[in-house]
């Protein structure tokens, strides 16, 4: 029934922009992002293509829209009591995401992008919320007196993540070996968090 014109002339602003958003993501989920055209959406949502072009200048900034809308879903953060044993988490997390359907399209859509700093901006995992994801981590093992204050920097919080994504575009594998993982943490991440502010006097 989403063809029926009446049904195109009632749908307009919000609810036809969900509806273009929504057949965008039931695009990605059927045939990643090398099977999504506007034509396909455009039928999918009962719209036509200007409709489309009228909110999203092109195929690379729908899919980009539609992949954020994919994921959206906020997990529960790792609460262990631990800093080393919620850091691991958060990277396996990730190293699963980049592995699944999932990670393939986000990969296509940062190559699609060609660059585009907006478009890259609105990927990588959500840059905000993944600084927010870290330094929540982070912050609650400063209240358990794990690590300094002077810990939580943006920087310093994602800097294992951070090395986990090189980990993809050095080696050109969607997967991480668990035992990089762990030595990310071990040698890199712990070490870096656990001594800012011993040099400062804090």
């Amino acid at each position: 029934m989403t063809g029926d014109p009446a049904v195109r002339r009632r749908r307009r602003g919000a609810a036809l922009e969900r509806a273009i958003l929504y057949a965008a993501v039931q695009e990605l989920t059927e045939s990643g992002y090398a099977g999504l055209t506007m034509d396909k959406v455009a039928r999918r949502a009962g719209t036509n293509k200007n409709a489309i072009y009228r909110r999203w200048p092109n195929r690379t900034a729908l899919g980009v829209a539609a992949y954020r809308e994919l994921v959206s879903a906020d997990p529960q953060l790792p609460d262990t009591g631990d800093l080393r044993s919620d850091a691991l988490e958060l990277l396996r997390r990730a190293n699963r995401h980049w592995a699944s359907p999932y990670g393939e399209i986000l990969r296509d859509l940062m190559s699609s992008s060609g660059g585009a700093p907006e478009l890259l901006a609105q990927l990588h995992d959500h840059p905000g919320d993944e600084d927010a994801v870290w330094l929540t981590v982070l912050g609650r093992a400063v209240a358990r007196g794990e690590v300094h204050p002077e810990a939580l920097h943006p920087r310093v919080a994602t800097v294992a993540v951070a090395l986990l994504r090189n980990e993809y575009s050095v080696r050109g594998t969607p997967s991480t070996p668990d035992s990089v993982i762990v030595e990310i943490v071990d040698e890199v991440y712990l070490p870096l968090v656990r001594h800012r502010g011993v040099f400062t006097g804090a």
